[in-house]
């Protein structure tokens, strides 16, 4: 018989504003994720192109995953077209990944789409993110070929949709 860990109960998931300063720590986490896996310049532009005020109410949403007093995960959606939220940001701390955190923020903003009226979901991922294609894939999100090209043919990022269950 294998004994299991028992499951962390202090582990929550909940909405921040934009002062909220699990807010802060996310972006600051992604901008050295991105640093890391791209440059300093390209991570820059990435969080400056998207700016927190885009995943506002009402039409947008920021969540964070809490154990305790820690933020260790996150994710953001924001409206790309009348019927379609775009989710940007999902982050889980290293110390924390392959606990499935991704995978229950995807869920999490996947829920708040609906209920924000939304019927679809986009999202897009860069190349040096490998296991964020294999996530989106397993949670059903389908590529969107043919795009995410630069002009020279030269690959800028991954294109995924998916239709939401319980839309209206």
């Amino acid at each position: 018989m294998v004994l299991q860990p028992p499951a962390r109960t202090d582990r929550s998931v909940r909405a921040a504003t934009l002062t909220d300063p699990g807010a802060a720590l996310l972006v600051e986490a992604l901008l050295e994720e991105y640093t890391r896996r791209y440059s300093a310049e390209g991570a820059a532009h990435e969080l400056a192109s998207y700016p927190l005020t885009d995943f506002a109410p009402p039409r947008g949403a920021l969540l964070l995953v809490e154990e305790g007093a820690s933020v260790i995960a996150g994710g953001a959606l924001r409206r790309y077209d009348e019927g379609t939220a775009e989710v940007k940001r999902v982050w889980t701390h290293p110390a924390h990944r392959r606990r499935g955190l991704a995978r229950q923020v995807m869920g999490a903003l996947e829920t708040e789409a609906v209920r924000l009226g939304y019927t679809r979901v986009f999202l897009s991922t860069g190349p040096a993110q490998p296991e964020a294609m294999a996530l989106y894939r397993v949670l059903g999100y389908r590529a969107r070929d043919g795009e995410g090209f630069d002009e020279s043919g030269r690959r800028r990022y991954f294109a995924f949709d998916k239709p939401l269950s319980g839309a209206p």
